[in-house]
């Protein structure tokens, strides 16, 4: 269960990330076969529940388009990130990381014993309960990604990145904007939270850790990729496809 985007991380490569709201396999599966490195199914701003997620991974593996299934989880609770883990997820992405303790217990829940304590029961990503070739490369092989994306975030982030089995982090412009007082958005030229990042990239580089970011646009997502970041998602699939609707429209009416 080879991650490939933990391989293009290691070859130094960016990954661009697919970002599911729609609770639909089909939706999943055409989407996944528009180019993407890694499509993420978004269970926290989304309208995804857990079988849905599980429809979506269903969506992109018959796409055959090779892209990585991961998840947006809700929160840092054990329950929902276990489940998601044992249907498939090969990353997880997790909001709201504001400090060291939080970000050591979403180790402990992506992980499964001796380095944390998920329990086993790979249902979708494995033989049910039994020890095979999953339970023996899970934890080398799934991406743990706190969001960054608070003030406070940002005041812990040299202790939230010396914890030990971080693979990666995932900047919330939005919430990390409205977290210094500033409106929030996605492609942010505040020369503020435009240092935040440079600083992030700085401190992550130096710890081989992955910086991603949501973008707006894709124009502002491939700046970001120059910029050092090395996961960068465009929107989500509703955005886009309103936006080329919208534009559809308006070229039809002149």
């Amino acid at each position: 269960m080879a991650n490939k985007v933990k391989q293009a991380w290691q070859a130094g490569q960016a990954v661009v990330n697919g970002w599911l709201a729609v609770p639909n396999a089909f939706v999943a599966e055409m989407y996944s076969q528009c180019g993407w490195d890694s499509v993420t199914v978004d269970m926290q701003h989304g309208v995804q529940d857990y079988l849905s997620c599980v429809a979506c991974f269903q969506g992109i593996a018959a796409s055959g388009s090779g892209a990585v299934p991961m998840v947006r989880v809700p929160w840092n609770e054990p329950g929902i990130i276990g489940k998601v883990l044992d249907a498939g997820a090969y990353g997880v992405i997790c909001p709201m990381v504001n400090t060291e303790a939080e970000a050591r217990a979403l180790v402990q829940y992506s992980k499964y014993p001796p380095k944390g304590t998920r329990s086993n029961g790979p249902i979708r990503a494995g033989a049910y309960g039994s020890a095979g070739a999953y339970q023996q490369t899970a934890n080398d092989e799934i991406l743990v990604i706190p969001m960054i994306e608070t003030k406070q975030a940002i005041e812990n982030i040299d202790a939230i990145l010396a914890v030990e089995g971080i693979d990666g982090i995932y900047i919330g412009p939005s919430d990390l904007s409205f977290s210094y007082g500033k409106t929030p958005k996605l492609d942010v030229e505040d020369p503020e939270v435009l240092d935040i990042y440079k600083m992030l990239l700085d401190k992550t580089g130096q710890r081989g850790i992955a910086a991603g970011l949501h973008n707006g646009t894709a124009e502002y997502a491939h700046r970001m990729i120059g910029m050092g970041f090395k996961l960068v998602t465009i929107a989500n699939e509703v955005g886009l496809m309103v936006n080329a609707a919208k534009q559809a429209v308006k070229v039809a009416r002149g």
